[in-house]
């Protein structure tokens, strides 16, 4: 998604952040500056490599339109007063799947459901028509 809708619908707000989730999951990881390893590095056999754990594949980092576009979604947050629906839609964009998030939160799947859409619902109103009377242009 590269542009922002004329009018947001929840399928577009529940896009906007799973991209804002994958962005922040490809930016670099921290590091403090100063610090270094003068430990050689470690050579491993075939048999080590194919033993060890997988790591993921970093697709490289965000470009700056992208880490913009998280910026913005991540304060949308905020359109919702309730913590379960911040940790909801989050969870839901992070791809977590319903079991975890039903467990996490205490309440059955459908229940999870209906809330997850409600709270995409409330988000995409309060982008469509904001607190001044105007659209969003």
């Amino acid at each position: 998604m590269t542009h922002a809708p004329d009018f947001w619908t929840p399928q577009d707000v529940a896009d906007r952040f799973k991209e804002a989730s994958r962005t922040l999951r490809r930016l670099p990881s921290v590091h403090v500056r100063g610090y270094f390893n003068a430990w050689p590095t470690i050579i491993r056999t075939a048999r080590e490599v194919l033993d060890g754990e997988v790591m993921p594949m970093r697709l490289g980092p965000p470009s700056a339109e992208a880490i913009s576009r998280m910026e913005e979604t991540i304060q949308w947050i905020f359109f919702l007063t309730d913590e379960d629906d911040r940790r909801l839609i989050w969870l839901r964009a992070s791809g977590v799947p319903w079991r975890p998030i039903c467990w996490q939160l205490g309440i059955c799947r459908t229940n999870a459901h209906n809330k997850w859409k409600a709270a995409l619902l409330t988000v995409a109103t309060c982008l469509n028509y904001p607190r001044n009377g105007g659209r969003n242009a």
